[in-house]
């Protein structure tokens, strides 16, 4: 029964989007068509495709028209999006996440596609002898902030923990590549770590239980289904009295004490800006680099006094909604 919801689901989302075609620059009417494959919907994501639909309203206006779907995390649902803008011959494909880019990368190889919020272009496109660009019709930004210096953040707020327990998806390759960065920056700070991943959201309250029951701290690199259940995995660290430490401020924001995170509205800004250097100037997209944002140490000011943790300065606290 839940693959033949499943299916239905898909075939209306094709449907849909065949509905809301837009008229590209190929239409001869000057306009540009920009599809967005967003993999699921959190705050993190939100404020990248804001940023970037901004970048490109402000310099386009009403010359570029904007195919949005959001595909509810399921990464077959990427997929069909992203085949569908193939279908609608859309201009550019921007893909907000890393299965919605590795869906639109197998989708075409000649439509110029840019991702955002995306850690590890490399290790995600399989690209060895990584130079800094892609060589294909692929290029992007990053929001990986060097794990070296999250764990710099747990030392200083946290010198004299034992045992730090890294939580995430076993199902998102680069948070997989986030832990084992992480793993190697604070073995050598003198901590013991343990990963404990979940295969979905029905096993993080489960996942989460046991590291709190085994660890003193708690790390949680950018991952899209933990940043989708921020509210329980805060129910369970918080009862239990251990403190995490986030890889962004939307994770950091429903669960955590501290971050070194970027903006992810700047993020998806920059990206806008990419975006129209390939539409407006012919930038090749294979021969940009793909870029990164500044970072900021950020706290969480109301789960630090419940947990009666007291920050030292050089934090800036996240801001309430």
């Amino acid at each position: 029964m839940k693959k033949l919801v499943s299916l239905i689901c898909i075939l209306a989302l094709a449907l849909s989007l065949t509905a809301c075609s837009g008229d590209g620059s190929a239409s001869g009417d000057g306009t540009y068509t920009v599809g967005i494959c967003q993999l699921v919907q959190h705050p993190a994501l939100d404020a990248a495709t804001q940023g970037f639909k901004d970048a490109l309203t402000e310099k386009l206006g009403d010359k570029v028209k904007f195919m949005e779907q959001n595909a509810s995390g399921d990464s077959a649902t990427c997929s069909v999006i992203c085949n569908q803008f193939v279908g609608e011959e859309v201009d550019l494909i921007m893909a907000n996440a890393t299965p919605a880019l590795l869906a639109a990368q197998s989708a075409t190889g000649t439509i110029p596609i840019l991702g955002t919020s995306v850690t590890d272009y490399a290790s995600a496109l399989e690209i060895d002898g990584w130079t800094g660009a892609t060589g294909t019709n692929i290029s992007g930004t990053s929001d990986r902030v060097p794990e070296s210096e999250q764990a710099k953040v747990l030392n200083e707020l946290f010198p004299d923990a034992v045992n730090v327990g890294i939580v995430y998806c076993s199902a998102e390759p680069n948070s997989k590549v986030q832990a084992e960065a992480f793993t190697e920056a604070a073995s050598a700070m003198g901590y013991t770590l343990k990963e404990y991943t979940f295969a979905d959201s029905n096993d993080v309250a489960q996942v989460v239980q046991t590291a709190c029951d085994e660890s003193d701290v708690l790390y949680i690199p950018t991952d899209n289904t933990a940043a989708s259940n921020t509210e329980l995995i805060n129910n369970v660290a918080l009862n239990a009295g251990v403190p995490i430490v986030c890889g962004e401020e939307g994770l950091c924001k429903g669960c955590g004490i501290a971050t070194l995170s970027i903006s992810y509205y700047n993020l998806g800004y920059k990206t806008g800006e990419m975006a129209y250097e390939i539409l407006v100037n012919g930038a090749n997209p294979g021969e940009m680099e793909i870029a990164y944002a500044d970072f900021t140490k950020e706290y969480n000011p109301a789960i630090c006094e419940a947990l009666g943790i007291t920050i030292p300065e050089g934090y800036v606290a996240i801001p309430e909604d």
